[in-house]
């Protein structure tokens, strides 16, 4: 294991976000950021195999600006490098256009033995970044990891969630892994990482020098369509006292549900 690169992302620090009425993507321009909590858990990972191992560990994001928020995080628990991918030209991109975009990211690093995400970002609860990601660059994946360990010969064995409980998988490096919440606690950056960390130079990629397909990135890249974007109505938490004995009670209960269209 010589290199490991691991994928941030930085999400609202609140759930009150403003939506941009022509574009309908999130204004996140002057709203606090914060490292997405899984991808906390996919650092952590990449750093315990790097102590392990004495890996290469780089974090990767892409995304306007303030995004090197996250990354200074990364490097303060203990990333290597960091690399942030930023034009306008990005902005606006679905799942598919992100993930081709943090791929030719990937490769202009050189690539990696493993590529850690976390299982989804909290914003948007997709989880599709990770293993598209995986198809760009033609590697095998294993999601929502709870458990990795390097095996021999260059395999690596992960312990999953599936539909049907947990399984073990067996997987031949290079892949792609996103990991859940379960498979570490993050680590809590010293002080004197973090006063490091604020101090490093974060180099920033463009379409131009990742070599990207203009028609691959940001708005024009993206397949997915938002129509419209609402803010649904706030539940009636009235409340209804119902009197009578209890078949009287029952049936008046039956009525409100059913007037209400839940039966």
């Amino acid at each position: 294991m010589k290199k490991i690169v691991v994928c941030v992302k930085q999400v609202p620090a609140t759930n009150d976000v403003r939506i941009d009425p022509v574009t309908k993507n999130l204004v996140r321009e002057s709203v606090e950021g914060v490292m997405n909590p899984y991808d906390k858990n996919a650092v952590e990972e990449a750093i315990r195999i790097k102590e392990k191992t004495g890996c290469n560990v780089i974090a990767i994001s892409m995304g306007p600006p303030q995004y090197s928020e996250s990354l200074r995080e990364a490097l303060a628990m203990g990333c290597d490098d960091a690399v942030l991918l930023s034009s306008r030209a990005f902005g606006g991109a679905d799942t598919l256009a992100t993930a081709y975009t943090l791929s030719k990211g990937i490769e202009r690093l050189g690539g990696a033995d493993l590529v850690l995400f976390g299982r989804h970002a909290v914003d948007a609860d997709t989880g599709q970044v990770g293993p598209i990601t995986a198809e760009f660059l033609g590697l095998p994946q294993v999601t929502f990891a709870t458990r990795l360990e390097l095996g021999d010969d260059g395999w690596l064995i992960a312990d999953r969630l599936s539909p049907i409980g947990s399984e073990t998988v067996k997987v031949k490096l290079p892949a792609v892994v996103t990991v859940t919440g379960e498979i570490n606690t993050p680590r809590y950056p010293a002080p004197i990482r973090i006063m490091k960390a604020a101090r490093r130079d974060i180099p920033v990629y463009n379409e131009q020098e990742l070599g990207c397909d203009l028609e691959r990135i940001g708005i024009k890249g993206s397949r997915t369509v938002v129509t419209s974007v609402f803010t649904p109505p706030k539940p009636d938490r009235s409340t209804v006292m119902i009197e009578g004995n209890a078949e009287e009670a029952a049936a008046r209960l039956v009525g409100i549900l059913s007037d209400a269209g839940v039966l």
